[in-house]
């Protein structure tokens, strides 16, 4: 299992899509996602609630805390919102120790609200977790003595009294909604291959559960079998990380085929390079380099398998080669600059 981060828009638009096909309720989730390509004239003729209702807007970078640091705006008219990602949209900012530019925004209807609930499943070895309180919001690591966990083991159906002790000390005129919220989210957690899923906070609007904040990772290896329903799922970089021109040529070359080619350059001035066949055997390996001793020699981490072509074969191990024998000062070294192979 691969667990890859999905922006925020992909996880409300998987949640909206599939939530209805699973329970034949539609939750009233907009959204919309605003980057450099973005022309807003046609983004509003493809969601006209953009120009008549009030708005959210934030960065959709796969970090968190982004109320406390400032980068949420509520209650603005569209006109604010593109003055708003107009000022942030390419500025670099500092978050959890990584910089990097910001890339891509988050745009959704203000919804007032007076409840926040939290919601939060992991995948785990032997079935999942779920944790659920009625104090969620931004403060939820203050108050994380109210948050309830269940452990469901595979295999095991999902039953109410599997779900009592989250809802337990819920309204009584709340209590059925959100326990039907949070079986079917499961159903949808297991059925779509979400390794994480996060709702901080979700409320209610009119009755119905609507999530305010949402984080999603998926087991990229289930695509096989998931590409119909994930649709158009993007699986963005970590934020701070920026592919050079080697990784973007290997990532490239992975895009085209159906095997699997994986290549990340660690450090360009080491002097281990491996080429593994197999994603276990090149964890080993990049293991065993460290248990050695030798972590900060690993020059990369590499992996391919899935019976690639000898053709494709040929050019990975040609950037293995240029790379782990260029010039360690980084002059003229094709491991640092485009390729044109």
């Amino acid at each position: 299992m691969a667990r890859k981060k999905i922006r925020e828009y992909d996880s409300k638009r998987l949640l909206k899509e599939h939530y209805k096909r699973l329970a034949g309720l539609e939750l009233g989730i907009k959204s919309a996602q605003i980057t450099e390509s973005t022309d807003v004239n046609e983004l509003v003729e493809k969601e006209p609630w953009l120009s008549s209702e009030k708005l959210v807007v934030k960065p959709d970078m796969l970090f968190g805390k982004r109320g406390k640091s400032g980068l949420v705006a509520l209650n603005l008219d569209l006109a604010q919102v593109a003055i708003f990602v107009k000022e942030r949209l390419g500025k670099e900012v500092e978050m959890g120790g990584c910089k990097g530019p910001i890339t891509t925004f988050i745009v959704e209807p203000f919804v007032p609200h007076n409840e926040e609930f939290y919601l939060n499943i992991v995948s785990e070895r032997l079935g999942c977790s779920i944790s659920f309180s009625e104090c969620g919001g931004i403060e939820i690591e203050e108050n994380w003595d109210k948050v309830k966990t269940i452990f469901v083991p595979t295999g095991v159906s999902f039953s109410p009294e599997i779900c009592a002790p989250l809802v337990a000390t819920l309204p009584l005129e709340i209590k059925g909604v959100i326990e039907e919220f949070i079986k079917v989210v499961f159903a949808l957690f297991l059925d779509l291959d979400f390794t994480f899923l996060e709702m901080n906070p979700f409320t209610l609007v009119n009755g119905k559960p609507y999530p305010l904040d949402m984080r999603g990772e998926l087991d990229d290896t289930a695509a096989f079998k998931n590409f119909k329903k994930w649709g158009n799922i993007e699986f963005p970089m970590p934020f701070g990380r920026v592919m050079s021109s080697t990784e973007s040529f290997i990532h490239g070359l992975d895009e085209k085929t159906s095997a699997s080619l994986k290549f990340t350059v660690l450090n360009p001035k080491g002097r281990i390079w491996t080429m593994v066949a197999g994603g276990g055997a090149s964890v080993i390996y990049a293991d065993t380099v460290g248990d050695l001793g030798f972590a900060s020699e690993l020059g990369n981490y590499a992996e391919y398998s899935g019976a690639p072509n000898e053709e494709e074969v040929l050019q990975y191990a040609r950037v293995v080669i240029d790379c782990a024998t260029a010039d360690p000062d980084g002059r003229e070294s094709p491991c640092n600059r485009r390729r044109n192979c």
